[in-house]
């Protein structure tokens, strides 16, 4: 551990099997810094892994940016975000989280996982509370043996209905 005080420019770093716990969200990380006022901010490489085990919320990612105040995490790399209530996997290159909406935005190599239903875009709206997913980028739902293209798909993960939007396209096996 090391840090510094000055004015302004508070900062701890936490090095090897880091740990940190704020509200409800641990976090763990080969490396985790600490700063801005009243400890705000939390920034987090290597082998990043949180949970929020109180909404079933489990993450990893290859470094993540925290905001205490906001409640908005920020996931860059290979990351996965973990729904167990909700029975979801979320996979993408960058995930934006806002804690108070639950809301997930994901980009970049998009895969989400329910049951038997993989969704696969370049752009995911998850709305964790309407249990709401909204595709975009090539979007591409694989449900059991069927396949759906559009434009844009709209996923009810509750029912596992599927909406499609502008050009679709598909295959539908009995």
């Amino acid at each position: 551990m090391s840090g510094g005080r000055a004015t302004g420019k508070e900062v701890t770093i936490l090095t090897g099997n880091a740990e940190v716990r704020s509200d409800n969200l641990t976090l763990k990380a080969d490396r985790i810094e600490i700063y801005g006022k009243n400890n705000q901010l939390v920034q987090c490489a290597g082998n990043v892994w949180g949970q929020e085990e109180a909404k079933e919320i489990f993450f990893r990612t290859d470094s993540m940016h925290y905001d205490r105040k906001t409640k908005i995490a920020r996931l860059e790399g290979n990351s996965t975000l973990e729904d167990r209530k909700n029975e979801v996997v979320a996979r993408g290159r960058l995930i934006e989280y806002d804690d108070n909406a639950e809301i997930a935005m994901l980009q970049i190599q998009v895969r989400i996982i329910k049951d038997n239903m993989i969704c696969r875009s370049d752009y995911a709206l998850y709305q964790r509370r309407q249990k709401l997913l909204d595709l975009s980028g090539f979007p591409v739902v694989h449900k059991k043996s069927d396949e759906y293209h559009a434009d844009r798909i709209r996923v009810d993960l509750d029912t596992d209905d599927v909406i499609m939007q502008g050009a679709v396209s598909g295959a539908i096996k009995e």
